[in-house]
């Protein structure tokens, strides 16, 4: 059985089960900053029915853009509806030691350091190199770490629990910043960890982002192609494709709305996913278009979601709204 044959028989499956999947949302200021953490947390918190196993943010940041901002994680959240494994703290802080290690090694000098929990830390980094691929897969070489997002202006924040848990045990409410991302899950196919949870960085790709509802029909085949090529997979959750996909598009030298158009034809399956530049967020809703996508757009916001409701939670007045066309790509820059 062909795969755009699986494609339409899922196509059938997931509107039948679409009020139980997860949900998406994200917005562009163009022009201003705003408070996006507090926006998205909003926007998502609306989604929560859609699955609230966990919430992740992708959040574009006021920065000066000198240094780099490494998100990262030691272990996993074991708390309640986690499937990980406990682990000693001390493990923790033993991997903490070999990341500062291998920083060192490499030329990179940590300017600021938070743990924000014992096994999330964020790193402030004067790194002079533009490829980020040896760099990443030195740090991800030490068995229990990965780097949650790597950019100039780019944070990834994830975790176990709905958007105002998260919101509230990060401190993302005030975070300033142009435009974000995000997701909430309900766990179908992979396990609920940190590692499975959607904003997946477009990894080694600085400040790229994307978030994702849907199902990839063409996962393995694709993933052993690109892995074939250096890239590499944390989890077997397949809108972690979509972020290797358009990163290696980008790397060969693809526009981003370049490479979102490939995909529609280089991706099988149904999905609606959002992409995240440091200067652009992207839509790209596949051809069968089984997967909702509610729209608003002004000369200087654009919001959008699985549901209406998510866009009315910040923009509560009488406003217009639309459905992307089946096989539409858009982007927006700030």
């Amino acid at each position: 059985m062909g795969s755009r044959h699986l494609s339409r028989l899922l196509t059938i499956k997931i509107r039948k089960e679409e009020k139980y999947m997860c949900g998406i949302a994200g917005l562009i200021h163009r022009g201003k900053s705003s408070k996006v953490g507090h926006e998205l947390q909003g926007m998502l918190q609306a989604l929560k029915h859609r699955g609230e196993d966990s919430t992740g943010y992708a959040l574009y940041g006021d920065t000066d853009g000198k240094n780099f901002i490494m998100r990262f994680k030691v272990g996993e959240n074991v708390g309640e509806g986690s499937t990980s494994v406990a682990e000693d703290v001390s493990v923790y802080d033993e991997r903490k030691k070999i990341v500062d290690n291998y920083l060192n090694e490499m030329g990179a000098k940590i300017i600021k350091e938070e743990r924000i929990l014992p096994y999330s830390l964020r790193y402030e980094i004067e790194y002079n190199k533009k490829d980020l691929l040896e760099f990443s897969q030195k740090i991800e070489s030490i068995p229990g770490v990965e780097i949650l997002s790597m950019g100039k202006s780019l944070e990834v924040i994830k975790d176990l629990g709905n958007a105002k848990m998260v919101c509230d045990r990060y401190n993302l409410d005030k975070l300033v910043g142009t435009h974000a991302i995000g997701h909430a899950r309900m766990a179908t196919e992979s396990g609920v960890d940190i590692k499975s949870a959607h904003p997946f960085w477009g990894y080694p790709f600085s400040d790229v982002s994307v978030v994702h509802n849907g199902q990839l029909t063409n996962y393995w085949n694709n993933r052993r192609a690109l892995e074939n090529k250096g890239m590499r997979f944390m989890s077997e959750c397949d809108s972690e494709l979509i972020a290797v996909y358009l990163a290696e598009k980008m790397r060969d030298g693809a526009s981003l709305e370049e490479g979102m158009k490939e995909s529609l034809t280089g991706l099988d399956g149904v999905f609606t996913y959002f992409v995240a530049t440091k200067d652009s967020l992207g839509m790209a809703k596949d051809t069968m278009a089984a997967k909702p996508l509610v729209l608003y757009e002004s000369d200087d916001l654009v919001a959008m979601g699985s549901e209406e409701i998510a866009i009315r939670s910040i923009l509560p007045q009488e406003i217009d709204t639309y459905d992307p066309f089946d096989g539409e790509v858009k982007v927006w820059q700030i």
